[in-house]
């Protein structure tokens, strides 16, 4: 089965402006993204744009890419919008890459995309790895997840949860990382299913599958995944 990528950009960032533009090593970041994506295995990629600037960038580099509203309250609506515009069928699985990490293995997307493809009963697929310190258990930026004997995830938070209290933990919990699979189907739904408190308390925007009871598949890497950019400072690093 095939699956497809796509990378939703927008230019306004209040943190890092310009951010799918900033140059890593003599190539914007959305490219530097695009082609970690292109060596997943996936038969099509494309970044999901709001400017017509980070459009040229990836054409002038080889890259497809679509306009897209500038107006979408989240990535997820972005991607549905793309997933329109490009004509992708309703069995495809879709693979969402966040533009700001352009350091991402080509294993960790290829990996969430054959969650779904192994896992009918799910309708999304995730990442997650193992917290080692105290100071991202308890660190509100970082999502946890927790998940149950299948790897079906049962509830994500930003609050320190499934924590190992025996006097010697291996680990505090699952860092839950923002890479998700969908079946295409499924995400142009998703933007109509009724919100909950919990997406709101959370700022969690995967916490509306759950409550509508859909399943999310979720893949536990034990090795590292490199972070994002966030701020000039990950990007100078």
């Amino acid at each position: 089965m095939s699956f497809t990528v796509i990378i939703p950009a927008r230019l306004a960032s209040t943190r890092l402006p310009n951010k799918p533009i900033a140059d890593i090593c003599g190539k914007p970041m959305i490219v530097r993204v695009a082609e970690q994506a292109l060596k997943s295995g996936a038969s099509r990629v494309i970044c999901a744009v709001d400017d017509e600037l980070i459009l040229k960038a990836c054409e002038a580099n080889g890259i497809e890419a679509c306009l897209t509203r500038k107006d979408h309250a989240c990535g997820t609506d972005r991607l549905c919008e793309a997933a329109e515009l490009c004509k992708i069928s309703d069995d495809e699985i879709i693979v969402n890459v966040q533009g700001d990490e352009p350091l991402i293995p080509p294993k960790v997307i290829k990996n969430v995309a054959e969650l779904l493809m192994n896992r009918s009963d799910c309708s999304m697929g995730t990442a997650a790895i193992r917290i080692h310190s105290a100071e991202e258990f308890f660190n509100p930026n970082v999502v946890k997840v927790v998940t149950d004997k299948n790897g079906s995830a049962l509830y994500f938070s930003r609050a320190p949860i499934a924590k190992d209290r025996s006097a010697l933990p291996k680990h505090l919990g699952l860092r839950h990382v923002g890479i998700y699979s969908y079946r295409c189907a499924f995400l142009k739904a998703y933007p109509e299913l009724p919100k909950s408190d919990l997406e709101r308390w959370e700022s969690l925007e995967q916490l509306r599958a759950l409550y509508n009871g859909y399943k999310i598949a979720v893949d536990t890497f034990e090795e590292e995944i490199p972070p994002g950019v966030d701020t000039l400072a990950d990007l100078e690093a």
